[in-house]
């Protein structure tokens, strides 16, 4: 047999040598797969949504003032108007508008001279009645030294008796006509019955005033001291009358303003009026205050704190942690953990900022007073610097952009 009738190996199919490649290659790749997660470093866990901003207080036991609060108005303790009390010609006035002025000082004066012309008139009736009058006490004189000689009669001397009372009688006329008089010209300098504030002169000098002008020429407000009146509920009326029975001092009121709730002023309480106002179920209060600063002003609007008495070992807190539902009052309460849960609390009183907790807290508890903007039960919370606010749509936005940021 020649070489060519020798059997020579059968080639290999090319799909079973593609298919053999493939397994050798996914076989590769599983292991290489699983060394790879042996040998991975463990990845950290996912983080949790960032704390929230916020600012805390603690609930404190404190002594507290028990008070009722009413909206009030400002007025004066005496308001005047300045009038003439005699026709004339008035010559000058002697202030300013807005002047404060003290009583006695002179405002304004009014042409005297017709007024010195009937005191000097009356002065002379009296001087020539009193020359009258020495005249007829001499002749009384004689006549009484002729009767007892039988030099004249019983009637004359009588009648020169009667002239004598008659002249004294026009001499004391006289004085009276003399006072009227220098009272007529005591007014024409025209003084302020009161200290108080000038308000807008309703005369310039040149003009004819009379007694009877309904206007008058200026109006003096007192306004140091100063008067508040308001009004508390019915309700109110049996706390108000107890603490007034029970209390030797006048009780205090606050004068409060309405939009920064700042204390104006500390007064007494002068008024309780002797009757409830059926229509509104109201009772009318006054008081008075020192207001030698001027913050409180005629017809303005403030709040009246008129205070009861005390309350010891009163749970507050600032009235900034308050928040409001349809349910009611509740608080952030901050936990140990730093996450907050919501407290439904009742609400005693609110007093200078702070509020009285009638029931819901303890003392010493953790409060969120600023930052509720952002809050949800659970949620953790980091106390911000002091003197910044998270409130506001700014913050908030620089906040979220944080969160994203670090997310």
């Amino acid at each position: 047999m020649n070489d060519m009738d020798t059997p020579t190996p059968q080639a290999q199919p090319p799909r079973r040598r593609w298919l053999s490649g493939t397994i050798a290659l996914v076989a590769v790749l599983i292991i290489a797969a699983g060394a790879w997660r042996m040998w991975r470093p463990h990845a950290a866990p996912t983080a949790g949504p960032p704390p929230v901003p916020a600012s805390t207080a603690r609930v404190a036991s404190e002594t507290v003032p028990i008070a009722r609060t009413g909206v009030g108005t400002v007025m004066t303790v005496a308001s005047v108007t300045v009038r003439t009390r005699i026709d004339g010609q008035l010559d000058s006035v002697e202030f300013k508008e807005g002047q404060d002025v003290k009583a006695g000082q002179v405002l304004a004066r009014i042409d005297p001279r017709t007024y010195q012309a009937q005191l000097e008139q009356s002065l002379a009736q009296k001087s020539k009645d009193e020359a009258q009058l020495a005249n007829a006490r001499a002749d009384l004189q004689r006549y009484g030294d002729l009767i007892k000689e039988d030099a004249t009669t019983q009637q004359t001397l009588d009648t020169q008796r009667a002239l004598v009372n008659q002249l004294q009688a026009a001499v004391k006329s006289d004085d009276a006509q003399i006072h009227l008089a220098q009272v007529q010209l005591g007014y024409t300098t025209i003084t302020a019955p009161l200290g108080g504030r000038v308000g807008a002169r309703l005369v310039d000098p040149g003009n004819i005033v009379h007694a009877a002008d309904a206007n008058g020429l200026l109006v003096i407000n007192q306004i140091d001291p100063i008067a508040v009146q308001f009004t508390l509920p019915e309700s109110s009326f049996q706390a108000v009358n107890k603490a007034l029975n029970t209390q030797h001092e006048p009780l205090r009121v606050d004068a409060i303003d309405r939009d920064t709730h700042e204390v104006l002023a500390t007064g007494k309480l002068v008024l309780l009026n002797n009757q409830i106002d059926t229509t509104t179920g109201t009772i009318a209060m006054k008081a008075q205050f020192t207001n030698s600063e001027h913050k409180l002003w005629p017809g303005q609007s403030v709040d009246a704190r008129l205070v009861l008495g005390e309350r010891a070992d009163a749970l507050t807190m600032p009235s900034a942690a308050v928040q409001r539902s349809q349910d009611g009052f509740f608080v952030y309460v901050v936990g140990a953990d730093e996450k907050v849960s919501v407290q439904p609390i009742e609400v005693a009183d609110t007093i200078g900022g702070k509020t009285v907790i009638a029931k819901g807290l303890s003392a010493g508890d953790r409060v969120v007073t600023d930052g509720q903007y952002r809050l949800t039960p659970g949620a953790r919370i980091t106390e911000r610097q002091q003197g910044g606010s998270i409130n506001g749509p700014a913050e908030v936005a620089k906040a979220d952009k944080a969160e994203g940021e670090r997310r």
